[in-house]
């Protein structure tokens, strides 16, 4: 980015703000709890736009990037009091959340920007959809799960499930129920391991500090879900603390990938196996509670991009023996002509 990238597109017209930290004033609407999310820390997410085009056709779909830029770029009070570096602190705090995807979550200070990473992209990614959706459809929510389905790739963007909610409860003044009926058929969330690293904990101080909205929030869904369960499982106090979304202890943690769950209409493993594993393990119980919500998705790459960009040596060999590109890497079935080739020492000499 420092020498220019000509395929990315700064979009300054394009930007939302994004909050951390500060408290919450709640009031009731019409019997319904609402609240106003106030203080803290503003920065602003800029869109970026990365254009994807596809292959042998007019289409081109746009990815859109963000970058995080502080909310006051200066603080004249610090510089006047002679804090040069505290004048430009809350500028350095703001860049850093884009500055490294994923940074080391090993200490406190680790954890929290890796939750503001997570909790940035989501936010400003959300606003984005709903400022589309409402140019269309505004005053209408009925429509909203089928013009946007988003989907959860592993836990890292869980907090979206929340944030949405926060936005059509709290903005845009929905009842809870009408809500979470938007909410629910919005999200969808895929797995991709039974590894404990991709079972993402939070702990709730820092959602509690960071954003403080977000957990009264992770509470109320989880009542409404505890009381579900009550119902379903009557007097089993262990199973029910067992998939409750607040992992008890020393220091309770909010369960991601239980959010994840409870918050979406469908869940996926990413092979067979993997799916299978997820119904007969972690997910087990889940399983039992929605059936048939836990589904298989076969992961898959595009051969376009995949091999007849990539590898330049081996398209050109599957062209010259089976046929041109738009006849094999829009159809893989095609691919089943080089069986034919296999005692061929000329191809198989190529291939190696």
């Amino acid at each position: 980015m420092k020498n220019g990238n000509p395929w990315e597109i700064e979009r300054p017209d394009v930007k939302y703000d994004v909050r951390f930290y500060g408290h919450v004033r709640k009031y009731h609407d019409y019997g319904v709890e609402r609240a106003v999310w106030e203080g803290g820390e503003t920065v602003i997410a800029q869109a970026y736009d990365n254009p994807v085009p596809g292959y042998n056709t007019y289409n081109t779909n746009n990815l859109r990037l963000w970058r995080s830029r502080p909310g006051a770029e200066f603080d004249f009070d610090s510089f006047n009091r002679g804090d040069y570096f505290g004048a430009i602190s809350a500028r350095q705090s703001a860049e850093y959340i884009t500055s490294v995807l994923y940074p080391n979550d090993s200490t406190p200070a680790g954890k929290e920007l890796r939750l503001k990473q997570q909790y940035f992209f989501c936010s400003a990614s959300l606003r984005d959809i709903i400022r589309r959706y409402k140019r269309q459809h505004a005053g209408d929510w009925s429509q909203f799960a089928a013009k946007n389905q988003i989907q959860l790739n592993d836990t890292h963007p869980a907090i979206s499930t929340v944030e949405l909610l926060r936005i059509l409860l709290d903005e845009e003044k929905l009842s809870y129920d009408e809500a979470w009926n938007v909410v629910y058929h919005t999200f969808a969330y895929t797995n991709h391991t039974v590894l404990p690293e991709a079972l993402e904990k939070w702990s709730v101080e820092l959602i509690q500090r960071l954003l403080p909205r977000h957990m009264d929030l992770i509470y109320l869904v989880n009542y409404y879900y505890i009381e579900k369960l009550k119902q379903k499982y009557p007097g089993d106090g262990e199973k029910i603390s067992r998939m409750s979304l607040i992992e008890e202890g020393d220091e309770k943690k909010v369960r991601m990938a239980y959010l994840s769950i409870v918050c979406s209409h469908t869940v996926n493993g990413v092979a067979a196996l993997h799916s299978d594993l997820l119904k007969a393990t972690i997910f087990s119980e889940f399983d039992q509670l929605y059936p048939g919500k836990i589904q298989n998705k076969t992961n898959g790459v595009t051969p376009r991009r995949w091999i007849y960009c990539c590898n330049p040596g081996l398209s050109n060999l599957i062209t010259d023996f089976i046929g041109e590109p738009d006849e094999w890497c829009t159809n893989l079935d095609n691919l089943r002509q080089l069986e034919a080739y296999a005692d061929d020492n000329s191809f198989v000499d190529r291939f190696i």
